[in-house]
């Protein structure tokens, strides 16, 4: 009895779709329309991960050495550093390294390269490059450095300088800067999800109106309440299915026609945008996930804005 009922519940919902083509167009335009904005929250989550990734990729502070600072202590000092769970990379640059670096930067400026020529010697001592998983984290490193001193043999310090503290203002600018990001994005999406789930609810509760004599008159005759709504869900779900369908292709031409799209995010470190990140091969890359998400928001949203809405009938 059981079975049979299922089978019937979900002969009657094909059916109520297929009579009712009008609605079910107009339903599943309005769904579409909805799985799509939803399924951009993905793709806006994305762009802004990578212009925050590209943004802390311009971060960091260096730990400038004496020149006399002898290589074994410097590595000492960069395992020690690579041991905290904090810190993502340490990037040891050699004196000679630095000069190379320091020409390369300096290429148009005859003056400096002149005064180079004329020191003879390598006036560079060695450098370490030291990134956090989060920019917060540098203020710590840096305090570390300030109380552990790396000292030589006969007692003297062997870092010249460690430049967190000249860098401090545009750390704690980029801190805000991700903060805002985060806190901005997560808004947006809640108040598109909600109008999302309003329009979308109040869409299938109008295709459900078209049939409220119908479910009197199965509420007359004793049917049971589940009997009565599960054809309204089973309609839901179809809703969601092809909704969820034609959203996930839409996606393919969009992406494609949009390329690679910068992601605005104001930076005070550098006058230029940053966060460039290809849609259509993040599309491609992430394609499972992407239909994963929009397909279970359209049954979901299917399924429950019509389980909902049949309750008023119901009563």
């Amino acid at each position: 009895m059981f079975w049979l009922n299922v089978k019937r519940v979900l002969r009657t919902g094909f059916v109520s779709f297929w009579r009712n083509g009008f609605v079910s167009v107009a339903s599943i335009l309005v769904m579409t329309i909805t799985l799509f904005v939803i399924g951009s929250l993905v793709f806006n989550n994305a762009l802004l991960q990578s212009s925050l990734k590209e943004l802390q990729d311009k971060v960091d502070i260096n730990v400038y050495f004496v020149t006399s600072a002898p290589i074994d202590d410097i590595v000492a000092l960069k395992a020690t550093l690579e041991s905290f769970p904090e810190v993502a990379v340490v990037e040891y640059v050699s004196r000679d390294e630095a000069l190379e670096r320091f020409k390369a930067r300096h290429e148009d400026d005859q003056l400096i390269l002149q005064a180079l020529d004329e020191v003879g010697d390598n006036p560079l001592g060695a450098v370490l490059n030291i990134k956090t998983k989060e920019p917060s984290q540098y203020e710590s490193i840096a305090e570390y450095l300030k109380q552990n001193p790396t000292l030589s043999k006969e007692g003297k310090p062997l870092i010249d300088k460690v430049n967190y503290y000249q860098n401090k203002v545009a750390i704690d600018k980029l801190n805000q800067i991700i903060d805002a990001s985060r806190a901005s994005s997560l808004a947006r999406t809640l108040v598109l999800i909600l109008a999302s789930l309003a329009v979308a609810f109040n869409t299938i509760r109008l295709a459900i109106y078209v049939t409220r004599e119908e479910i009197s008159v199965m509420r007359l005759v004793g049917a049971s309440r589940m009997y009565i709504r599960g054809p309204f869900i089973v309609a839901g779900f179809i809703y969601g299915t092809v909704s969820a369908v034609i959203a996930i292709i839409a996606f393919y031409p969009v992406t494609y026609w949009f390329g690679p799209l910068f992601y605005p995010l104001p930076i005070f470190l550098t006058s230029d945008s940053i966060g460039n990140l290809h849609l259509f091969q993040y599309y491609i890359a992430n394609f499972a996930q992407i239909c994963f998400i929009v397909v279970a928001s359209g049954l979901v949203l299917g399924a429950l804005s019509s389980f909902l809405a049949v309750r008023r009938y119901l009563k």
